[in-house]
């Protein structure tokens, strides 16, 4: 069983005050963070999780799922099941007719890890009622594959299939009878597509030490404590710079590069990337691995900040050995570390309107997101209850004001935390 040894920042060369600045930079910055785990020298410098979220909290990684199939074509190569040149066509005769494209016979699995395929988006996107892997052999291509960076869900979802068609098991329980010692979390598990097919492009739920655990290995080239778990060779190429991204790119991060489904970075190492700030960010050059989850969806640039703040808080400050002990520091990063939360949304809490609109319902015109009516109810100065039907059920959710308040999102079943603020207008009621 993985796990890793506890150590203070400045044993492994970072002074504790700079990591304390680099949280408080995220948090001035107001980026939404979930949690956030360092390892220097395969020494865990620093852990903590923003409340409501706890260390066994899972979590949605949504694209860090990619380099988990990844590593699972890696395992079905090393067994001699696949090789990568393969054409994937051959492994799914029955979505292939006549009336194929030659262009998606011709498409190779190693075309599928390094994001050349011939499908410039997700082709399960253009109609999610049918079935996602068949649409990756129907949808017409758009360009010879092996050719071009597009980035493309449904090329890891495919080779998910891929890896449960052969090893006839879901991917994560082949992914952790394979990789046993890593002791990955028993209760992680993958979201599947409406058809049975785990999401490997987006599906994994896991939590955040999951991650980290997987980072290490990956670190450590497929090695832990002697035993090789995956091939040394198919790692170190899954992790170097094989496509060009810069032309595509959103953000100076992901310009530089990527390999089978992992990214690289500006510093010259490899990034696991998921949807909204979950990354695992492997830095090589100064033996460190990052672990994050948040939620950046709703802000620009968000992914970026979590970026610059390690690059230019964290990184000019390490030094080649130990440090002195800073007590005063180290337990002041440790108290921050312990009270890391969520903060609720800053802004006016009160309104003379409050009472005029308060269980007041309002019938909604017919929209695409099929919801029908809403109403808001303020209980006290602190708390209210946002009340709704979708999808002919009613629901609610309780907000807090000028606090977080905790439930479970209806029809969903998932646990959220809520705030709310008063909007500047005067409604008409």
């Amino acid at each position: 069983m993985l796990t890793f040894e506890k150590s203070t920042p400045e044993s492994t060369g970072i002074p504790s005050r700079n990591i304390l600045q680099f949280i408080e930079r995220l948090e001035a910055s107001k980026v939404p963070m979930h949690s956030l785990l360092l390892l220097h020298h395969d020494k865990l410098i620093a852990e903590g999780y923003y409340a409501p979220y706890k260390a066994d909290t899972l979590h949605r990684m949504f694209s860090i799922s990619k380099s988990f199939t990844s590593v699972a074509i890696g395992l079905l190569e090393a067994e001699g099941k696949i090789k990568l040149s393969d054409h994937i066509s051959q492994y799914f005769p029955e979505y292939i007719t006549e009336q194929t494209h030659p262009w998606i016979l011709n498409m190779t699995i190693e075309d599928m890890l390094m994001m050349r395929t011939c499908h410039a988006s997700t082709t399960y996107k253009l109609n999610m009622h049918s079935d996602w892997v068949e649409s990756f052999f129907t949808v017409v291509p758009t360009h010879p594959s092996g050719k071009l960076f597009h980035y493309d869900t449904s090329s890891a979802h495919t080779l998910c299939a891929l890896v449960e068609k052969l090893s006839g098991m879901d991917m994560l329980s082949y992914l952790k009878e394979k990789l046993a010692p890593l002791d990955l979390s028993r209760t992680s598990y993958m979201l599947k597509d409406p058809f049975g097919v785990s999401l490997g492009g987006s599906g994994l739920v896991a939590t955040p030490m999951d991650l980290l655990k997987f980072g290490y290995l990956i670190a450590h080239e497929g090695n832990l404590s002697g035993e090789q778990l995956l091939p040394r060779t198919y790692i170190q190429k899954a992790v170097s710079n094989l496509t060009p991204t810069k032309v595509t790119a959103p953000l100076p991060s992901e310009a530089c590069g990527y390999g089978y489904q992992f990214w690289r970075n500006e510093k010259g190492g490899a990034v696991c990337y998921g949807m909204g700030g979950q990354f695992i960010i492997f830095l090589p050059k100064y033996d460190l691995i990052c672990v994050t989850t948040a939620d950046t969806q709703g802000m620009a640039g968000g992914n970026q900040l979590i970026y610059n703040a390690l690059y230019e808080e964290i990184l000019p400050n390490i030094q080649p050995n130990a440090l002195p002990e800073d007590l005063s520091s180290q337990a002041q990063l440790s108290t921050v570390l312990e009270r890391l939360s969520l903060k609720p949304l800053d802004g006016v809490l009160t309104s003379p309107y409050a009472v005029r609109i308060s269980g007041k319902e309002y019938v909604l015109a017919k929209n695409e997101n099929n919801f029908s009516k809403i109403s808001v109810e303020f209980i006290d100065t602190f708390s209210g209850i946002l009340r709704f039907t979708l999808q002919e059920t009613d629901c609610e959710l309780k907000f807090g004001l000028g606090a977080m308040e905790c439930g479970i999102f209806p029809i969903y079943n998932v646990k959220y935390a809520a705030s709310a603020i008063v909007p500047n207008f005067s409604p008409q009621c």
